[in-house]
């Protein structure tokens, strides 16, 4: 088992939550996870990560597998401008390689915004730390453990 795998293990553990994590062919996209357990895509909360221009640290959009992030509005909510932040960043920010990207398990902590579409589901699927895990919650439980903002992004 990857060390990604084990820290997302343990944080699904420690925050009271079984980890019910699957592992698929590949789920490197929204739409690979989706196929992978069968369920739609907008059911995968895709993990998108900037980097704030000032402080130079990642942010994190839990995002609806179908949605994108509209950067203007990312912004407003992260109170600084936002750019996109390279694999270097995100690996030593989130302790994740791109494709992998958990929303829980991060090596330290990070600013989160959770996508208010996920909320419209029973159990949704996120990343479990490698491009061939994910794991299934409920989307409260999954924005209170990951310290998500519930907003509008998109």
């Amino acid at each position: 088992m990857s060390k990604s795998l084990k820290r997302v293990r343990a944080a699904l553990e420690a925050a009271g939550l079984p980890p019910q994590i699957t592992e698929t062919a590949l789920a490197r996209t929204a739409e690979d996870a989706a196929s992978a357990v069968g369920c739609e895509v907008d059911q995968i909360g895709k993990s998108i990560v900037f980097q704030g221009q000032s402080s130079g640290r990642a942010v994190l959009f839990v995002t609806a597998g179908g949605n994108r992030v509209d950067v203007a509005k990312a912004t407003a909510l992260a109170g600084e401008e936002l750019g996109k932040a390279d694999a270097a960043l995100i690996r030593a920010q989130t302790g994740f390689a791109i494709g992998g990207v958990s929303p829980v398990g991060h090596l330290s902590p990070i600013q989160c915004f959770f996508d208010r579409r996920l909320m419209d589901f029973d159990v949704i699927w996120a990343a479990a730390g490698t491009p061939h895990h994910v794991f299934q919650a409920e989307p409260a439980e999954l924005a209170r453990i990951c310290d998500g903002q519930v907003s509008d992004f998109t």
